[in-house]
């Protein structure tokens, strides 16, 4: 998985697109986020590992999850619908 590692002068540390292989959760939307939010994760893997999970859930329940990629940035059910509708989404 991506970490974005540094190094030296910064040089080829940032990519353009959207990082599928990034650290992601799994997170009811309700649980509170503070300080223990990491531990609060259903699920991790990859960011296209927990859209293709969040995809998977009926539709009517996909409100209630939101994904955690790393950077702190949440996902909720319409984005990451459009997401997983994305030609470069990587589906298998």
């Amino acid at each position: 998985m991506t970490d974005h590692p540094s190094t030296f002068r910064a040089d080829d540390t940032h990519h353009e697109g959207i990082a599928w292989d990034d650290r992601a959760s799994l997170h009811r939307v309700d649980d509170g986020d503070g300080v223990l939010d990491g531990a609060k994760g259903l699920r991790s893997g990859t960011f296209a590992e927990m859209i293709r999970h969040m995809m998977l859930l009926p539709e009517d329940e996909r409100a209630a999850y939101c994904i955690e990629k790393a950077g702190d940035r949440e996902y909720h059910a319409a984005e990451v619908a459009q997401l997983a509708a994305l030609p470069d989404f990587p589906h298998a």
